[in-house]
């Protein structure tokens, strides 16, 4: 193995470990090798390697245990969504999952946020929604977009909808560059979320699903194009 640069070396320890569990080298269910010759593999010491291996472990793909090793764990049936970043950047593929639930959790947030949206939510999307029109540049439009999105989480007045929606934007992170399509031209991007925004303001549930639905099916399309 090659020996690993001493600046960021848990860092890059950590990425290298967790592509080998990911790409199968390190198979769910087995041990990986003693500290002292996983360590001397790769160039480190063990502390360093202990310290890759606690973030391994509280990302929820390794677990460890005293006097037995550390083996890796079944993350697709124990673990969370924070996994999901690192899943897309290990394989792509990972990014259709990732739109699925974003279509039908995004609508749902809609019609809820249409439902329970105080006047202090809807003065803030409609603050949030014209920056998506006077954002300079692909980038800051999608970062603009973005916010939208979070504010109609919080909009529904319910925690777990924001936190899902942060894990979902983190997930992108890794092929963000290349999801940009839908953002390139500023006054497109509002107009296609302007109806999202205006349904939630209204009250109107079901037009703020059917709203969300298409906004989220278009602008998937687009990022699709992108990546292929």
């Amino acid at each position: 193995m090659e020996a690993l640069p001493r600046d960021t070396v848990v860092d890059v320890l950590e990425g290298r470990l967790r592509q080998d569990i990911l790409s199968g080298r390190h198979p769910v269910g087995s041990y990986l090798p003693p500290e002292r010759r996983l360590a001397d593999g790769y160039g480190v010491t063990r502390t360093t390697l202990k310290h890759a291996f606690g973030r391994l472990v509280q990302a929820g793909l390794l677990e460890t245990k005293h006097g037995v090793g550390t083996r890796v764990r079944d993350f697709t049936r124990l673990g969370g969504t924070d996994l999901l970043p690192m899943l897309v950047e290990h394989s792509p593929d990972w990014i259709g999952e990732v739109f699925e639930v974003r279509r039908s959790i995004g609508a749902l947030i809609a019609e809820r946020a249409a439902a329970r949206a105080t006047a202090e939510d809807r003065a803030a999307l409609h603050a949030l929604l014209d920056a998506v029109r006077r954002a300079d540049g692909g980038d800051a439009v999608q970062l603009a977009d973005v916010e939208v999105h979070r504010a109609l989480a919080r909009a529904t007045g319910n925690r777990v909808y924001a936190l899902l929606t942060n894990t979902l934007f983190r997930a992108y992170l890794p092929v963000r560059a290349a999801l940009v399509g839908p953002f390139t031209d500023p006054v497109a991007a509002h107009a296609r979320l302007a109806p999202v925004v205006d349904a939630v303001s209204a009250g109107d549930e079901a037009r703020a699903r059917q709203a969300a639905e298409a906004y989220l099916t278009a602008t998937e399309r687009i990022m699709l194009e992108g990546l292929a």
